[in-house]
């Protein structure tokens, strides 16, 4: 199971990343519109494998949901999708995941 913690802040564009993560068998994503919220998540469940973060997001949001992840033992990999299709949101995932 590959848990993935998706933040991004256009609700239909992440509606789609959803559908999209979801149709990959045995990913289980997690997807919020808000920086606050995902640095919750983080912080409290802590069980994730993938931080991908999707277009919308303040330098400053960025900036310390990579840093909550990196702080993680294990750290958390980031990757970051703002767009670009289907194919290359699967190759980011599986290419920070080292497969």
């Amino acid at each position: 199971m590959v848990r993935i913690l998706a933040v991004g802040t256009n609700p239909d564009v992440m509606t789609v990343v959803e559908r999209l993560l979801r149709s990959q068998e045995g990913w289980m994503p997690t997807v919020l519109n808000c920086a606050e919220e995902a640095l919750t998540s983080l912080r409290t469940a802590g069980e994730f494998d993938v931080l991908l973060l999707g277009a919308g997001l303040e330098p400053h949001e960025e900036s310390a949901l990579n840093t909550a992840a990196e702080s993680l033992v294990p750290p958390v990999p980031v990757v970051a999708h703002y767009g670009g299709g289907s194919g290359l949101l699967f190759a980011e995932v599986w290419g920070v995941l080292g497969r």
